[in-house]
């Protein structure tokens, strides 16, 4: 029988909660700003996850409102990352999109805390596609498929980056950032 994909989500993220989150998880000063460089007006999308999303730029929010850590840093092999994705099992396995609530938040570990970044929004493929016809789609943001075998080792996904929070040279819904980085982590 296949996996499901919360209960394949879920077992790290309710793995890292038994174990208190990761020992030595840096924290966020208080007080942390937006860092957008963005010198037009940011995609609709990008105003609404902004929006939706902040109160989580204290990553201590994000933790209390059920987001815990997944996977550690993603760092491009080639060229920029993704950072340290913040999975909310409870809003995994959509058949709606909802830009108010994503099931991932993005942050890029600093010295001594966690900085947000970005959003991404994550749909189980088959899940999705028992209720639909395409792929999920967000102000017009139509979600990559992204197969299986894949190197997260789940199931078919549709996701969509949002760089909410960070600008990105190649824009706001393109998967990784060169702007964002695992240096900082500890």
């Amino acid at each position: 029988m296949r996996t499901n994909f919360v209960c394949r989500i879920a077992a790290p993220f309710i793995a890292s909660l038994a174990l208190g989150f990761a020992p030595g998880a840096a924290l966020p000063a208080a007080g942390q700003s937006p860092d957008s460089s963005e010198h037009s007006t940011p995609a609709k999308l990008v105003q609404i996850v902004r929006e939706a999303t902040s109160q989580y730029i204290d990553v201590n929010n994000a933790t209390a409102a059920g987001y815990g850590p997944f996977l550690g840093c993603v760092s491009g092999s080639d060229h920029g990352a993704m950072g340290v994705h913040y999975v909310n099992p409870n809003l995994l396995n959509p058949t709606t999109v909802d830009p108010m609530h994503p099931q991932a938040l993005i942050y890029e570990p600093t010295n001594g805390g966690m900085k947000l970044v970005g959003v991404e929004f994550i749909a189980d493929a088959a899940t999705w596609l028992s209720k639909n016809s395409g792929p999920p789609v967000l102000e017009g943001q139509v979600f990559l498929y992204v197969d299986s075998p894949n190197r997260f080792n789940i199931p078919a996904f549709f996701e969509l980056h949002v760089w909410a929070w960070r600008d990105n040279p190649q824009g706001a819904f393109v998967d990784w950032n060169n702007q964002v980085t695992c240096k900082g982590q500890q």
